[in-house]
């Protein structure tokens, strides 16, 4: 596992200097160390796991170190949170092997130096390791480090959700998330699709709630399996699916995606319509194309176009010509800190600007939709500023849109045409969706 642990190292130190996405600095470690089977889910495991767990792994550092983590080499921390991770949070990994590799790795990382800091900071954790030291201050600041949110995030979690419920997702979202998996009707049945990837070898189970849903606890086995590439099923996380259901496309419908990419909405709107619908799928970055053009051409749905398009600025071709419009808008990502973890650490000062720009683009698709017809909103964050807020500016200069009530499944259930999903209640993505109609001309 010592080259499992190096891939971590790399990883972790290429999203500290770079600000990579953790999934993709572990893909690049992953493969240069050509990582299999066991080792690469541990080398996920602790990057992943790190970054969960970032700040209540500087606070335990600090409690046992005479240097505190702040004046510490970047690496050389690195390399004590990857170690203590082990001791704190893995049953499986013996706390004298995570100490005597913590110190091998600091010798060969180039961190000769700190190799004496290292051995003692994490003997001591190791020895305290059943009666670690408890975090302290307001209720905030004890959730804050004990499930390693910033600050800020936590007062936001505490003052939509109150102290206890707040807890309850921030534990939830330091816990791995299953994928979920969309059945393609189209092709196959969700049991069918359970009985074959079960007997592959894979875990799968059903959502109760949501029909020809499945989830798996890993996202490998099933893309490797050949009911993915044959177009069986795609992974999308159910919050999504659910955003299109609200809308409720239909066959013969022209509907627009105009912030498409990776393409899950467009691939659901396409079987509710029974590939029978026009949908242009539009994303204003044309790299992000060929995979939704791809994952189409996997699933068979050949009603989706793709385009590149930009959804702030107007195209006066598709003024009044669509019965839906989906936005799903860029946003502060916040909901999906369960798959990202680092989406935590952002700057919040950087999220100021994004509701007006969502505004922008909320008011230049409205123009598209026919009377009638359908606007569909949602983000994948849980900030009001981002979600009612939005919508409830949207409305004060749009009197011919009207919010409409959604029931799916008689589970999720819109208020005013809104609905909130949180990963502790729903087990989907944090997201939001708000169902507009254009009710005259």
């Amino acid at each position: 596992m010592g080259s499992a642990r190096k891939a971590a190292l790399g990883a972790l130190e290429k999203y500290r200097r770079e600000g990579a996405f953790s999934e993709a600095a572990l893909a690049v470690q992953l493969d240069a160390e050509r990582l299999t089977g066991r080792d690469r889910a541990f080398a996920t495991a602790l990057v992943m796991g790190t970054l969960q767990n970032l700040l209540y792994l500087d606070y335990i550092i600090d409690c046992f170190s005479s240097t505190k983590s702040r004046k510490m080499q970047p690496k050389v921390l690195d390399i004590l949170r990857v170690s203590a991770l082990q001791i704190i949070k893995m049953d499986r990994v013996p706390p004298s092997a995570a100490v005597n590799e913590g110190v091998k790795l600091c010798k060969k990382s180039g961190c000769g130096h700190a190799a004496g800091l290292v051995n003692a900071v994490l003997r001591r954790i190791a020895e305290r390791a059943d009666s670690l030291p408890e975090p302290t201050g307001t209720a905030a600041e004890r959730l804050s480090v004990k499930y390693s949110h910033p600050l800020w995030l936590t007062r936001l979690y505490i003052s939509e959700l109150g102290e206890s419920a707040a807890e309850v997702l921030m534990a939830s979202q330091n816990a791995a998330p299953s994928v979920a998996m969309q059945v393609n009707t189209a092709r196959t049945t969700a049991e069918a699709l359970r009985a074959a990837l079960a007997a592959a070898g894979a875990e799968v189970w059903a959502d109760d709630n949501l029909a020809n849903c499945l989830y798996t606890p890993s996202a490998g086995p099933v893309t490797a399996a050949a009911e993915f590439a044959r177009g069986d099923f795609y992974i999308q996380d159910s919050a999504a699916r659910l955003a299109v259901m609200a809308a409720e496309p239909k066959r013969g419908m022209k509907i627009l995606d105009a912030c498409a990419a990776p393409g899950g909405k467009s691939f659901a709107a396409a079987l509710m319509a029974e590939n029978a619908a026009e949908i242009i799928s539009c994303d204003i970055s044309a790299k992000k194309l060929p995979r939704i053009a791809e994952g189409a051409a996997r699933l068979g749905l050949d009603c989706i176009s793709v385009r590149q398009a930009d959804a702030a600025a107007f195209n006066p071709e598709w003024e009044g010509q669509f019965d839906i419009v989906l936005a799903d808008v860029p946003c502060s990502g916040l909901g999906v800190i369960r798959k990202k973890p680092e989406i935590r650490y952002k700057d919040p000062a950087g999220f100021a600007a994004l509701p007006q720009m969502q505004l922008n683009i909320l008011r230049n698709v409205s123009r598209y939709v026919k009377a009638g017809g359908t606007l569909l909103y949602s983000t994948c964050t849980v900030r009001r500023e981002e979600n009612g807020g939005v919508i409830e500016a949207f409305l004060a200069e749009n009197p011919r849109f009207a919010p409409r009530e959604f029931d799916i499944s008689g589970v999720y259930r819109s208020a005013n045409g809104q609905l909130s999903l949180w990963p502790h209640i729903h087990g989907t993505d944090g997201f939001f969706i708000a169902k507009l109609v254009r009710e005259r001309a």
